[in-house]
């Protein structure tokens, strides 16, 4: 009997981006995935392996390098107006209501007004937003937002949802609500969206909702397995088979991240800047001080657990400690370096000069630090380091990569930031500037247990 047609494909897609030295940069490289009736599809991997690059793809929004991508049988060109698209970051106009902001697509759409209205109050009693309808995004929780984003996709009626990391910027509680109630949505046969196509760092939550897991390698992304998840629905995160099936994908997922390899730093080409994992210095310090609680080295899933953490998150603060040569990663250990050491034994002050020291070994500081000394002032404004982040990293979030640079540059007192003029200077000790007034870090929020 012959095959349905998926209602969306890649075949052996690859995805280029250029630098600015010249060399090309392989993001995917040979992705095959289909995406069927009726189904919910995960993209699960590190930040950089190109899932959302994939989830652009087949929404029609970037053209890939090489390769075929076809909707519905039909080669795909433009736009896939089979898809509605919910956002990590919400991206909903913050002088509209929640009513408004609905409205704004349905709209765009070429509806009759009484159309548009008829449905603007059906997706607001449908996603819980009865009671909020006139409220503005910042009124609203986290939560509240990504429900307008939720009824704001739905609205259209379109075959596919794609969602890159939905939860990711809601607390735990509100997530798991979402979880459920997005499924909820998708299960009737007889109604739209016929299928959910979704991208998460979140083991957990793709266990939960997805019927396959597509797990991606990085450098340059590739699909490394994909796991059918035949759990029966609703799906308990307590149960037996389901936290069997999170160690499985917890095996996998170490076996391709954490290898018995050189540094993530050390196999960045000369030169070039270095993609830096979205993670706070309090908690790659709490890593260390965890770490040497326990005489240096520790099972990455122990540290998941002793620490509440999401695994994926975990994962992220390793790769981070790893790119300032803090760690190593032998096979599931986590093992501090002589650096390491040495700086889970020092004092304040001596560690932020390790850490300045380490940050200084990765190129994107040693290019800002020789741009900003250049300057007869000492500082250049925000928009210079933001272009350059892009150049480097076309397709990575350069908003949340430049706030981390300054993030690590401040623990160190390598670099200050000002709000108010959006400049970026040297601080005491690197040449002029304010140093100390925004250079303060919170406690680790990765700690030894007792």
């Amino acid at each position: 009997m012959a095959q349905p047609t998926p209602l969306c494909e890649v075949k052996d897609i690859v995805q280029d981006f250029r630098r600015p030295s010249g060399q090309t940069l392989r993001v995917l490289d040979g992705v095959s995935l289909t995406v069927n009736e009726h189904e919910v599809v995960a993209l699960l991997g590190p930040s950089g392996c190109g899932k959302s690059t994939v989830l652009r793809i087949l929404a029609g929004l970037i053209p890939a390098t090489a390769g075929s991508v076809s909707n519905q049988g039909a080669p795909l060109t433009g736009r896939n107006e089979d898809v509605a698209m919910v956002f990590q970051s919400f991206a909903l106009y913050p002088w509209m209501t929640a009513r408004e902001n609905i409205e704004a697509v349905l709209r765009a759409q070429g509806l009759s007004e009484d159309k548009v209205k008829e449905r603007t109050d059906q997706v607001i009693k449908v996603v819980g937003l009865t009671g909020f309808a006139n409220s503005h995004p910042r009124e609203m929780s986290g939560g509240m937002k990504q429900r307008i984003g939720i009824a704001r996709a739905i609205s259209v009626d379109r075959k596919l949802l794609f969602m890159d990391e939905p939860f990711s910027q809601v607390d735990a509680l509100t997530a798991e609500s979402l979880r459920s109630e997005v499924l909820d949505l998708w299960a009737p046969v007889d109604r739209n969206p016929s299928s959910i196509l979704m991208v998460s760092h979140d083991i957990k939550e793709v266990v939960y909702m997805a019927d396959r897991i597509v797990i991606f390698g990085t450098n340059p992304g590739r699909i490394r397995k994909i796991i059918d998840n035949h759990l029966p629905r609703p799906r308990d995160y307590r149960s037996p088979e389901f936290l069997q099936l999170v160690d499985h994908i917890h095996d996998i997922i170490t076996g391709m991240e954490l290898p018995d390899a050189a540094p993530l730093a050390a196999a960045t080409p000369a030169g070039e800047i270095e993609q830096l994992p979205p993670v706070i210095p309090s908690e790659i310090v709490g890593l260390i001080e965890y770490l040497e609680a326990r005489r240096g080295q520790e099972d990455v899933f122990r540290i998941a657990t002793d620490t509440a953490r999401e695994f994926g998150e975990i994962i992220s603060v390793v790769k981070a400690a790893e790119v300032l040569d803090l760690v190593d990663t032998p096979k599931r250990l986590v093992v501090l370096t002589a650096e390491g050491r040495k700086f889970a034994k020092a004092l304040a002050e001596e560690r932020r000069s390790i850490w300045r020291s380490c940050l200084m070994s990765l190129q994107i500081f040693k290019t800002l630090h020789a741009m900003i000394s250049r300057q007869p002032t000492h500082e250049i404004d925000r928009e210079i380091v933001e272009e350059t982040i892009i150049l480097a990293m076309p397709h990575e979030d350069y908003a949340r990569q430049f706030m981390t640079i300054i993030a690590w540059a401040r623990y160190g007192n390598m670099l200050s930031y000002d709000e108010t003029t959006e400049k970026v200077s040297l601080s005491e000790g690197n040449g002029t500037g304010n140093g100390g007034s925004h250079g303060s870090t919170p406690a680790p929020t990765v700690t030894p247990s007792a």
